[in-house]
């Protein structure tokens, strides 16, 4: 199952408005794009190529959590007070994508209450489906006999 794209959680006012602040943007195949526990200022929406997310294990190499691609959301914690990557990110594959400013559209989304709402719908909608996909994903890797195939 797939994050809902901004295409399809957004009304299209909404996505317009956000569209304004978008920049485009690319990142080589390899590139680091964020790291866990850093600063989340940005967030991007992958137009071409792919982007692995991963996590870091204690002990171990980072745990790959989750690839994404065209049209999806590159980023949730710009979102969420303390503004801190929960997850890192590579670009698995040559990326082009839209950056947006996480300053720029929280206060966007202060200023528009509707706004606001649809924007935290398609985060928390795409949030809860990560989190699910990391218990999965880190069950699968380290939990004896693959536990965490049955979801």
């Amino acid at each position: 199952m797939n994050t809902p794209s901004m295409l399809r959680a957004l009304p299209t006012e909404h996505r317009q408005r956000l569209m304004r602040l978008a920049r485009e943007v690319s990142f080589s195949q390899g590139a680091r794009i964020f790291n866990e526990g850093t600063r989340a200022e940005r967030f991007w929406i992958i137009r071409t190529g792919c982007v692995e997310l991963d996590t870091r294990v204690p002990g171990r190499r980072c745990a790959l959590i989750e690839t994404l691609g065209h049209n999806e959301l590159v980023g949730l914690s710009w979102l969420f007070a303390p503004h801190v990557w929960h997850l890192g990110a590579t670009a698995a594959t040559p990326v082009r994508a839209y950056e947006f400013d996480g300053t720029a559209v929280r206060s966007m989304i202060l200023d528009d209450p509707a706004l606001g709402r649809a924007v935290t719908q398609w985060a928390g909608e795409v949030l809860a489906h990560r989190l699910r996909r990391t218990r999965t994903r880190l069950l699968d890797l380290y939990a004896p006999y693959g536990a965490g195939s049955a979801v």
